[in-house]
């Protein structure tokens, strides 16, 4: 079943590896499921079925002019989960602005078939700095990325993946032929869908939907991602989700499922097996967010 027809008759590009639970991993702007490709062969190879797919706009999925808002979004996101017949002992996993689905799922459809959630590197629950935001992201940023995009997409891209990957003069965490591949997935979306997601993810407040989480949580993020800053995202929901693990990657950027891959897949699998994610790694922080803060 490589596409799916949605409500509103959009196709969606579907993988749907292996066999058991089914784990929906959901990508992050500007990218396709192509870059969850590594955790998914693992997982599928653990034992796990294992579906992600390409959001509405990007990868090869198609791209109509509206339903970027998270509300439609969302419904693809459950389109795919009756399409696929994923409803029952589900996982979902969240990677930037992928997560927002995820909480969006949890409040709009009552969570409705979800066991555990995931937020890896996740824009939830607020972004946009406000006043009672303070430490989000301003919003002239925002407005500065989308007179970039329209002026030179090819250009910002490149600048874009550099900070997503966490290159500078001395750290090279990926290869070149890993950030050339990256961009070819940026390039795959439309223009339209990536200037409406980002109004969507950089806008969108989460902060009704986190009281709908009533499933085993897993927050991972890390510390020193300059693409979505932990204080207002990660740190945040582990403080509003009641049954959760908050997993800081000291010094790690955003892209995590390059950066660090080995850990995240084993992290993610500790959690689907019901054991302590981040237990066999010494860098990895394990925070109990009921402890005060700065008490761990």
């Amino acid at each position: 079943m490589p596409m799916i027809e949605t409500r509103d008759g959009t196709w969606l590009y579907v993988k749907d590896w292996g066999t058991g639970n089914p784990v929906i991993l959901i990508h992050g702007w500007p990218l396709s499921s192509d870059s969850w490709d590594p955790v998914a062969e693992a997982l599928a190879n653990a034992g796990h079925r294992v579906i992600s797919y390409d959001r509405r706009g990007f990868g090869r999925s198609e791209q109509p002019w509206d339903g970027y808002h998270y509300d439609g979004l969302t419904d693809d996101l459950a389109d795919i989960m009756k399409a696929t017949g994923a409803t029952e002992n589900v996982t979902l996993v969240g990677f930037s602005m992928g997560g927002g689905e995820v909480a969006r799922y949890m409040s709009r459809y009552e969570g409705t078939g979800i066991v555990r959630a995931v937020f890896v590197a996740s824009v939830v629950p607020f972004l946009l700095q406000a006043d009672d935001n303070p430490d989000g992201v301003p919003i002239e940023t925002f407005e500065q990325m989308t007179q970039e995009l329209i002026a030179d997409r090819p250009a910002f891209m490149r600048t874009f993946l550099h900070d997503f990957f966490g290159i500078g003069w001395l750290s090279k965490p990926v290869s070149n032929a890993t950030l050339d591949w990256a961009w070819n997935m940026t390039m795959q979306a439309g223009l339209r869908p990536t200037l409406k997601a980002a109004e969507a993810f950089s806008s969108t407040d989460f902060r009704n939907d986190l009281p709908a989480f009533n499933v085993p949580t897993l927050i991972i993020h890390g510390t020193a991602d300059s693409t979505v800053p932990i204080d207002p995202t990660a740190r945040m929901a582990a403080a509003m989700i009641d049954d959760v693990t908050l997993v800081e990657y000291a010094g790690s950027p955003h892209g995590l499922f390059e950066t660090d891959r080995d850990r995240l897949i084993s992290d993610i699998m500790a959690f689907l097996n019901g054991e302590e994610p981040g237990s066999q790694d010494p860098e990895n922080f394990v925070i109990n967010p009921a402890l005060p803060m700065g008490g761990y």
